[in-house]
């Protein structure tokens, strides 16, 4: 298992003061090395194996469902549109991937609030990036909400990349939200309360 390299600033940030304080202060240095520890932890990006299925959509995230039926509206997008949204933990693998092969045709940020991600406002109010993605005639967004303590997006995909499902395309720093928006005809594969996994739990057939 690998570590993002985004969390590389965060481990060295609590590592090196470990390190410094050790002979001098020892409790300190145990307290930043377990800092150190939960940096490492949150930022692990472990493999994972895509279905071997044309028709998946994959979760783009680990999590719990928090949404998974007809778009909310005032927080979708224009048009008809089903909806799962997955709410992330502190303790969930943060790295959001592809939920479907095609062709990017957007990627739009908005800057927002910071209310919790489990709140239903959150979607509409909070820091956001939407990517879109052309697949077959249809299209799909997936969009990545900040929450209380997840105060910066990583998207690392821009227009015109061809993706493939279950590719790595960014993550979310702490805890978070990420919405998928999938067109009327997909059938959805799983029910709120459920737990998934980015890249592996097949949460809708194309």
């Amino acid at each position: 298992m690998t570590i993002d390299r985004a969390g590389w600033p965060f481990v060295h940030g609590a590592l090196i003061p470990a390190v410094v304080l050790a002979a001098v202060l020892p409790w300190l240095a145990v307290l930043f090395g377990i800092v150190a520890l939960f940096m490492v932890y949150f930022f692990r990006d472990p493999e994972r194996t895509v279905p071997d299925q044309p028709d998946a959509v994959v979760s783009p995230a680990d999590g719990r469902v928090l949404i998974a039926g007809e778009a909310e509206p005032g927080s979708a997008p224009p048009g008809a549109w089903k909806q799962i949204s997955i709410f992330l933990s502190p303790l969930d693998v943060h790295i959001n991937r592809i939920p479907i092969g095609g062709r990017v045709t957007r990627v739009e940020y908005t800057p927002g609030r910071f209310l919790a991600a489990y709140r239903p406002e959150s979607a509409r109010v909070n820091e956001r990036n939407d990517v879109w993605i052309e697949r077959d005639g249809g299209t799909v967004m997936c969009r990545q909400v900040v929450g209380v303590l997840a105060r910066r997006l990583v998207c690392r995909v821009a227009p015109g990349a061809v993706v493939r499902t279950g590719d790595r395309y960014g993550l979310m720093k702490f805890g978070s939200r990420i919405d998928l928006y999938l067109p009327p005809h997909v059938t959805l594969r799983v029910a709120r309360g459920d737990r998934v996994r980015g890249g592996e739990t097949v949460v809708a057939t194309w």
